[in-house]
């Protein structure tokens, strides 16, 4: 009988405990309770939902949250004009443009760019950045050609031409994956409609450039004396186009010693002639 008086003791001790702990929780729930815009489930919603961070959040979650904390709304590139329109109207506010950006891999180099050895290691460019002291290339600048950025591409926009990552800009959602992934930092963003381009990043001075590749820049600066909108600037020996006052005139491609400036434009109709 002691022994039963005991179990129920303990019982209700346990079931008072548990009533007590119960009416604690509840409280400190109403307490600490973190109210929810309805709001962000809208924007979150009105996004593509690609996660890929272009617009400097940690995902389109978080870009909700930045939005509704005051966020431009129009860093959305995937999304473009139209997503910004729609979380615009969610907010009541007016839309803002979306100014279209593509990725651009600034190297041509591919089998005109020297090489100090045959790499046959983990086709990844980090890896073989790694284990051969900066990769089998001789310019310290030259994409690799492994595909990392092409795996990182979510919207099938790389591809690998010749040895060397190409962006398709008709496919390209500008969401920074790629510029991301690139461990050599040879991928930058560029507006959509620039049709104008230099494809290099090597610093080095002209003649070590001619040495280690038959594409790069030499650092001449006949582009940028010959440039009638003052667009093209020289900094630490390369050729470097201010998008601001780019007309895509095309004079600078017919200038070049190198033939390295390049039209993307005029390119894609010799590769797509009109029937």
């Amino acid at each position: 009988m002691g022994n039963l008086t005991t179990v129920w003791y303990a019982v209700g001790v346990l079931g008072a405990l548990g009533a007590v702990f119960g009416l604690v929780l509840a409280f400190a729930s109403r307490v600490f309770t973190v109210e929810v815009d309805p709001r962000h489930e809208a924007i979150c919603d009105a996004l593509p939902g690609a996660n890929c961070g272009g617009c400097g959040s940690a995902g389109c979650a978080g870009y909700a949250t930045a939005i509704l904390n005051g966020a431009p709304t129009n860093k959305c590139l995937p999304g473009g004009d139209e997503t910004a329109a729609k979380i615009a109207d969610i907010l009541g506010i007016e839309a803002e443009d979306v100014k279209e950006m593509v990725a651009f891999v600034r190297c041509s180099g591919g089998g005109r760019a020297k090489r100090k050895y045959t790499y046959s290691g983990i086709q990844d460019c980090l890896t073989a950045m790694n284990t051969t002291a900066g990769g089998p290339l001789t310019c310290s600048e030259g994409c690799l050609g492994f595909g990392t950025c092409v795996k990182a591409c979510s919207f099938g926009a790389m591809s690998l031409v010749d040895g060397v990552a190409k962006v398709d800009r008709d496919v390209c959602k500008g969401c920074f994956k790629c510029v991301a992934a690139c461990p050599k930092d040879i991928i930058t963003m560029v507006p959509l409609l620039a049709d104008v381009k230099i494809p290099c990043s090597n610093h080095d001075r002209g003649a070590v450039v001619r040495k280690i590749c038959d594409a790069g820049c030499i650092g001449c600066g006949i582009c940028a004396k010959n440039c009638p909108h003052d667009a093209i600037l020289m900094k630490d020996n390369l050729a470097v186009i201010d998008y601001d006052k780019c007309q895509n005139c095309g004079n600078c491609v017919a200038k070049c010693p190198r033939k390295l400036i390049i039209n993307e434009n005029e390119q894609s109709a010799v590769r797509n002639p009109a029937s």
